[in-house]
């Protein structure tokens, strides 16, 4: 049976409700002109705004890069989520209803069973969190004694919804039940475990980190032990559908909106490392729920900037986990770079012993992907020996190959000299000669290369110039357009334009309106059409007579092409008939260029 299908009523609804401006302005500044708002385009780097937002009717186009699309098109870019997803998600944010108009009995089952453990995960984070701040039992003031010592305030744990789970084996179970909710439903949502005697809270008396998707909502918890005889000093929510560790970041739902203005993330290891950044103003920092990044994880950041900084540890397990980085962040596109922690120091640390300066300066001064590499790997090498610097140039060679001909290349052919002590030629020599192995065959040019850019569109012929001029126009001024989008035939426009024309004869008061999302070219052609329409107030650049002329300019192009197809057919009589035309048309051509349209 199908997926599920929202109404179109609801879809209108949860459009009609958001708010473009402050969507899009947590991504960029936008500043008013007339109707519409404009600021740097956040899909691409830019120092003058080309990036236009039109508030009436929800859309967004850039003349820089051609970005196009609705406000469920800029969610669905900027949030990483689906077409559903989104709508889902700005419908939660501006408490519009929903309705679906048909859903497969099992997908309706999965998703109101999905909403249960979102609602009991809320549920407890809150108890939690009350049990953190109000709690008088001994447990929870230690809790906060232990994070108002590693500096953290506590509006920057209420933030992140810090909490502490008491020393109580059913306080979720019976909290949880009393809600009416299952045991099963708790056991689902990762909140209890079973041992002989039965059920107990998963993170009893353990400080708790809610982990949250982009949407904010709570998948599941990481928390720290308070006891020292725990085995284990963190624990996380059990894997399952709903908390996978590999396609999460820890404060990605606060941290989102701040990256893309920033345009960089940095990456940490730990929760309280997080907070403490966020607190210093260091906004654009999330924390990876293990040793290494993952591909889920880098395309969630992908979708938010071209720049990711990792500031893990730089002890040999860390610093491996970032060289296989590059692996992961293949040909993204993505600016990998490395802020190499000192030893036995984490950010929240530095910053409780006011090194927070440092901090940023390491970052500041992130070295790219290979730079790091390359060193790291010089830096582990026998370099006393002949044997030793022998070993250590095939190394090198083997991650230099991939990247000949990159920014950085000759500034580290150089440097591996020096540090070997032997001649560049040399170093060229060998990496020339290199056989990449897997572990450095990761397109370590991306490393080093700049940020992607968009793809530059091949330049419009002179007719498909023409007539997105005249369709733009008919759409600007839809009472004066009519008559010539009725004139219009396929035979005027070149076969991208052609579906266009057809939906705008059919839709001109509202083009956008019902724009089937599934066919991609209308989406967009229209979507860039209706954005190029709106030229301001007063303006009479679309007056009758500019329309006229690229008609008439469209027309002369079919008849040139009629007159060429004649000929080949042997039609001397139609061809003698359409030349006729031709000229009778030049002459209105003339006229019309004369008085100045």
């Amino acid at each position: 049976m199908g997926m599920a299908r929202f109404s179109d009523e609801s879809k209108q609804r949860v459009k009609d409700a958001a708010d473009m401006v402050e969507i899009v302005s947590a991504y960029t500044d936008l500043r008013q002109r007339g109707k519409d708002w404009w600021g740097l385009c956040p899909f691409h780097d830019e120092n003058s705004p080309s990036f236009k937002v039109n508030p009436l009717d929800k859309l967004y186009y850039c003349f820089g890069c051609e970005a196009k699309g609705d406000v469920f098109r800029f969610v669905e870019e900027k949030e990483g989520l689906s077409f559903p997803e989104a709508v889902e998600s700005l419908a939660e944010r501006y408490g519009v209803e929903i309705e679906r108009d048909r859903e497969d009995p099992r997908a309706e089952a999965a998703r109101r069973k999905k909403a249960r453990l979102y609602e009991v995960l809320e549920r407890t984070a809150a108890f939690y969190a009350k049990y953190l701040w109000e709690g008088e039992k001994r447990e929870a003031v230690k809790a906060r004694e232990y994070l108002a010592g590693r500096g953290l305030q506590e509006e920057s744990l209420r933030k992140f919804d810090v909490g502490m789970a008491p020393n109580r084996w059913d306080a979720v179970l019976l909290g949880g039940q009393s809600a009416g909710f299952k045991i099963e439903e708790l056991f689902e949502a990762g909140l209890l475990r079973r041992n002989k005697r039965g059920a107990y809270d998963h993170f009893r008396q353990r400080i708790t980190f809610p982990i949250r998707d982009q949407r904010g909502r709570v998948l599941g918890f990481g928390a720290r032990a308070q006891r020292r005889e725990e085995r284990a000093k963190y624990v996380n929510s059990p894997e399952s559908d709903l908390f996978r560790k590999s396609s999460m970041l820890y404060g990605i739902d606060l941290a989102r909106a701040e990256i893309a203005k920033a345009k960089r993330a940095i990456v940490v290891e730990g929760y309280t490392d997080v907070i403490a950044l966020h607190q210093a103003g260091v906004e654009e920092t999330v924390a990876i729920m293990g040793t290494a990044i993952t591909p889920e994880q880098l395309k969630m950041l992908g979708a938010l900037t071209d720049t990711v900084v990792l500031a893990l540890d730089a002890d040999r397990a860390g610093a491996d986990a970032m060289i296989r980085a590059q692996r992961v962040a293949g040909d993204r596109g993505m600016d990998l770079r490395v802020a190499a922690m000192p030893e036995d120091s984490d950010p929240a640390d530095m910053l409780a012993e006011g090194r927070g300066e440092e901090f940023r300066a390491l970052v500041e001064d992130a070295l790219d992907l290979l730079t790091f590499w390359v060193r790291t790997t010089l830096s582990r090498a026998d370099t006393a020996s002949g044997v030793g610097r022998d070993i250590a140039l095939d190394q090198v060679g083997a991650i230099l190959r991939p990247a000949e001909g990159s920014v950085r290349f000759d500034e580290l052919i150089r440097e591996v000299a020096d540090r070997l002590d032997t001649d560049p030629s040399l170093v060229r020599e060998r990496v020339r000669n290199a056989k990449p192995s897997p572990e450095t065959d990761t397109g370590a040019t991306g490393a080093a290369r700049e940020p992607a850019r968009p793809a530059p569109r091949a330049p419009l012929t002179p007719r498909e110039a023409r007539e997105r001029a005249l369709l733009t126009m008919c759409i600007a001024d839809p009472k004066q357009g009519r008559p010539f989008i009725d004139r219009l035939t396929p035979e005027h426009v070149s076969p991208s334009a052609a579906k266009a024309l057809g939906w705008i004869r059919e839709h001109l008061d509202a083009p956008t309106s019902g724009l089937p999302r599934d066919d991609e070219e209308l989406y967009s052609l229209v979507t860039e059409l209706v954005m190029r329409s709106a030229r301001g107030e007063g303006s009479d650049w679309a007056s009758e007579r500019a329309m006229e002329l690229n008609f008439m300019l469209l027309e002369q192009e079919r008849l040139e092409r009629g007159i060429t197809n004649a000929r080949e057919a042997g039609q001397d009589e139609e061809r003698a008939r359409l030349i006729a035309e031709r000229a009778e048309l030049r002459n209105r051509i003339s006229q019309a260029e004369s008085i100045g349209v």
